[in-house]
């Protein structure tokens, strides 16, 4: 027989109930049984032996009334009082029968035996002692049946104290009983419970292999999915309703793919379709500057100049949407190269002079002679784009402040601006692809994939970037990266096949 765990979850759910459920509840019936029998017998314990004693102890005062009536009556011969004296024995004969129906042992039935054999005769001696309907006996007769009745009323009080002693045995040996069912209802229900454990420990076992899979399953791809990653398929094996579950998720994977890639072709299509006319005015503005149409004045050139600057602005934010789908693409591989950083912060101010000088914005650089090994080509980009947005938002006549220092193992870089600041709506969104928040007024506003590329490339080189407050009175934001960072596999791999390629290169040569 081929055990199969249940297809749909409320089926798994019902399962798992079950399997916890049903051993439980026998459990229960169980113990409520075993507690009950303990119980009831706990009580006919104590009914009957408080039945007992009381009965035990009415015999011995019957005896004692017996026996003042036994011996009045040889001292006096009063009809009256043998009359009283029946009447105590007969009052003991019942006590007597009543204590029989109430003990269970062969030797305990066997004592009242003997007891009622002895009250016999002890009512034998005393009716024999003297008699009411005629003279007194003579004294020895008398003498004799006085002694014959005391030695069978010692005899008589001796049994009563034999059963007194067997039923408190019996009393005994029953608590004794109460007590081994006890123990013996314990041990039951401690196994039981041992038993059950491991009964809950496989139901625990089945929810978490049953459930926690897909679940795990369904959390891995909720988060490629909020993290824009539609490349892997998503797939969940467990109960139909979380396998559903993961078909639905798989068609949104494929939807978000298909609007990721049609805005991606939008964005190459529109780029290009704006490179001709920005070539055109690029090219026109060079020539105007170049004098090709005759020599400009200061004024005309200031404003070639304003011309050309934008132009330069628009061309890069075109090519940054054109290369907006190859960041994506390439961003986790790193090209690790060691280089000093000065050189490098140096190049990205001189492609910038233009913008900073038509802004009149000063510089504030103070940077430690440090030595990477990062990826060259990213830093710049991070560079270009902290910078580019700083120049952006800063006042004419402002400072930009640029700073790298060295903690240890790794690059503390500042850049801020002494602009209006990010707004506390726009702080959390900052790194998010195409948001744009506010732009000053009479500025070109950005593609919003500035900072969201810069974040995506310190996120690959271990680092950190975060936005700072207090220092500066604008922007401030704060990188983190490691002075020598690592290669991933892939890169390792096509480091390796590059270096390989230049070594023949080298030997052809």
């Amino acid at each position: 027989m081929r055990l199969s765990l249940p297809k749909s979850l409320n089926g798994f759910l019902l399962l798992g109930m079950a399997i916890i459920a049903v051993p439980l509840l026998a459990a229960i019936i169980n113990a409520t049984f075993q507690i009950r029998q303990l119980t009831t017998f706990s009580q006919l314990l104590v009914q009957e032996s408080v039945q007992t004693t009381r009965l035990s102890q009415d015999m011995f005062g019957q005896i004692a009334s017996l026996e003042r009536a036994a011996r009045l009556y040889q001292v006096l011969g009063d009809a009256s009082v043998l009359a009283t004296f029946r009447e105590h024995d007969e009052r003991l004969a019942t006590t007597v029968a009543t204590l029989r129906g109430q003990v269970n042992s062969a030797e305990a039935q066997q004592a009242i035996a003997d007891f009622a054999a002895a009250q016999r005769n002890v009512r034998a001696a005393v009716g024999t002692g003297r008699s009411s309907n005629s003279a007194p006996a003579s004294s020895n007769a008398a003498v004799a049946g006085a002694a014959a009745a005391d030695a069978e009323l010692a005899a008589l009080s001796a049994r009563a104290a034999r059963i007194s002693t067997l039923i408190n045995e019996q009393i005994d040996t029953e608590l004794a009983s109460l007590e081994a069912q006890t123990g013996a209802a314990r041990r039951q229900l401690f196994l039981e419970a041992s038993l059950l454990l491991p009964l809950l420990l496989l139901a625990v076992l089945a929810f978490a292999f049953g459930l926690g899979r897909p679940l795990r399953q369904l959390d891995r791809a909720i988060t490629e999915l909020g993290g824009g990653n539609f490349v892997n398929p998503i797939a969940v094996r467990g109960p139909v309703d979380l396998q559903r579950l993961g078909i639905q998720l798989e068609w949104l994977r494929n939807r978000l793919f298909e609007l990721a890639q049609e805005r991606n072709r939008f964005l190459r299509h529109m780029s290009h379709e704006l490179k001709t006319p920005l070539a055109n005015i690029r090219e026109g503005t060079e020539l105007l500057m170049d004098g090709a149409v005759g020599p400009l004045e200061s004024g005309q050139r200031e404003v070639a100049a304003i011309l050309q600057d934008n132009g330069i602005k628009l061309q890069r934010l075109i090519e940054n949407l054109l290369s907006f789908s190859a960041w994506q693409s390439n961003s986790l591989k790193l090209e690790l190269s060691e280089f000093r950083l000065r050189p490098l912060i140096k190049q990205v101010l001189e492609n910038q002079q233009l913008t900073l000088v038509s802004q009149r914005v000063r510089l504030d650089v103070q940077i430690d002679e440090l030595t990477l090994q990062a990826d060259r080509g990213k830093l710049r980009l991070i560079l270009e784009n902290l910078l580019s947005n700083a120049i952006k938002y800063s006042p004419r006549g402002g400072v930009i402040y640029l700073h790298a220092r060295g903690d240890g193992a790794q690059l503390v870089l500042d850049i801020a601006d002494a602009g209006p600041g990010i707004p506390e709506d726009d702080r959390a969104h900052i790194f998010d692809a195409f948001y744009t928040g506010r732009s000053p007024g009479g500025r070109v506003k950005g593609t919003g994939i500035g900072l969201s590329v810069v974040h995506e490339f310190v996120g690959v080189h271990q680092g950190t970037i975060e936005l700072m407050d207090g220092q500066y009175p604008g922007a401030h934001f704060r990188m983190h990266m490691p002075l020598r960072g690592q290669a991933t596999p892939e890169t390792r791999a096509e480091t390796d096949v590059n270096a390989v390629t230049a070594r023949r290169k080298a030997h052809a040569a």
